[in-house]
């Protein structure tokens, strides 16, 4: 060891291409804020790169929900079915996980749907629900373009889906096609949404301040509630003044918005992704990302002999093997402590590893993570900035903000520094919003509808 060199110093100058000062930040801001207005606007929508989708929610809910509502939330390579009894001031819910096979995120859109109607009527037998009629309320985390409470048109597929037939349908058609062609189960999909809708409704439910919700997880999004009239896209006469808009803010940058700040590690993982050329913030924030952007730079850094005495291992120099959970773990040590980065470095491969190879190996990751919570921040203040609501608190879920050990710090100081001076917020830890969110929405339609026959 005595001839070790500190090669920190030197990755630490490589490492500041991955720091977004504040000018770069407000420029971020101020681009952001110029592609939210052209999604909202009538003409500019068709080209707009965030795309800022009407939800058709427009009532938050009040807590007088109540009853039985299921709740269907897929959003990843596993689904969620929900049962939740809504009560006076308290729900219960009971949910299962079912897992989609790759042969059915790869097949055809109705093997897809049957599996999940299979599920359904399975989820209803277990909870003796089987023959009663349920409202249902369905969260589809991917692009969707909303033409109503219940319909909603397939954008593309994200996350390793690609089942066939789907794009430019409407999927509630088609899972109510499914449940039909089995013919056992009387379910009414009462409303679709997106997970970050299911996150601003749920956490809205116990504090009526909760007017922005965001998603940073697998992907990451945004919706928050707009002035009805700033929605050029609303058709449906503006009666009440609230509309909640999904953003699709991951899209930000797909038309070069982002190039200013983008690595050459952020256009590898773009090259190499299943959606080259789309989603291109998202691949600066979401965990699908985080950990192979860090293994990107150490595979670098070990290359140019910075890292582990320039030998790496075979793990390192694999695409996909730096799991995005590491990058937590090894930030979750104390200052001087390196146990869990030896434990990833060693699962790794990398068992020669010195302790400045580990300072280094946090470093980068402090880096990475550093990043997508600030850019997350600015775009939080562009949507704080935006509504000018004297205090709003931000319904937040998803593994990265749930897991990582300093991403919640990180957000409120910068968010803080963005926002216009006077307005404050809150960020709230939504407790499994897509799910309860869905069922939430569905309860709000009922009550709608029965205030109507009422």
């Amino acid at each position: 060891m005595g001839m070790a060199i500190n090669n920190l110093p030197q990755i630490r100058e490589e490492c500041e291409i991955l720091q977004l000062s504040e000018k770069q930040l407000r420029e971020i801001m101020v681009r952001l804020h110029r592609d939210i207005e052209k999604g909202l606007g009538k003409d500019t929508h068709p080209s707009s790169i965030v795309k800022c989708w009407i939800t058709y929610i427009q009532d938050l809910p009040n807590g007088k929900e109540r009853g039985k509502f299921l709740a269907l939330d897929l959003g990843g390579t596993n689904f969620r079915v929900l049962i939740i009894n809504l009560r006076e001031n308290h729900f219960d819910m009971q949910s299962k996980i079912y897992a989609i096979p790759q042969h059915i995120m790869t097949g055809t859109g109705i093997a897809l749907f049957d599996h999940i109607a299979e599920c359904l009527a399975n989820f209803m037998m277990e909870h003796n629900v089987y023959e009663e009629r349920l409202a249902l309320g369905f969260t589809f985390s991917f692009p969707l373009k909303q033409v109503g409470l219940t319909k909603g048109i397939l954008e593309r597929w994200t996350k390793g889906f690609s089942c066939s037939g789907v794009v430019g349908t409407d999927v509630v058609q088609g899972l109510k096609d499914a449940i039909a062609r089995r013919g056992d189960v009387q379910i009414d999909i009462c409303a679709i949404l997106n997970d970050t809708t299911g996150t601003l409704m749920s956490c809205a439910w116990k504090n009526h301040n909760c007017k922005i919700g965001l998603i940073v997880g697998t992907g990451s999004n945004a919706c928050y509630v707009e002035k009805a009239e700033l929605c050029e896209n609303f058709e449906g006469g503006q009666s009440r003044a609230d509309m909640l808009i999904n953003t699709e803010w991951g899209a930000f940058g797909d038309d070069g918005a982002l190039d200013f700040v983008r690595t050459e590690f952020d256009r590898e993982i773009d090259v190499n992704s299943v959606n080259p050329g789309k989603q291109i913030q998202e691949k600066m924030i979401s965990g699908m990302y985080l950990g192979e952007l860090v293994r990107l730079a150490l595979a670098k850094f070990t290359r140019m002999g910075l890292l582990f005495g320039g030998r790496g291992s075979d793990l390192l120099f694999q695409r996909g093997s730096f799991y995005t959970k590491y990058v937590s773990e090894i930030e979750s040590d104390k200052a001087g402590d390196y146990t869990s980065c030896m434990e990833v470095l060693e699962e790794l491969g990398l068992d020669h590893a010195t302790e400045a190879d580990m300072a280094a190996v946090r470093h980068v990751c402090e880096c990475v993570s550093r990043r997508a919570a600030h850019l997350v921040s600015a775009g939080i203040a562009v949507l704080i900035n935006k509504m000018g609501e004297p205090r709003v608190t931000v319904g937040i879920d998803g593994s990265v903000y749930r897991f990582h050990p300093h991403f919640h710090t990180l957000m409120c100081e910068k968010i803080a520094k963005l926002v216009q001076p006077g307005l404050q917020f809150d960020l709230m830890l939504s407790e499994d919003g897509s799910g309860r969110g869905a069922a939430l929405v569905a309860a709000v339609a009922c009550r709608e509808s029965q205030q109507q026959f009422a």
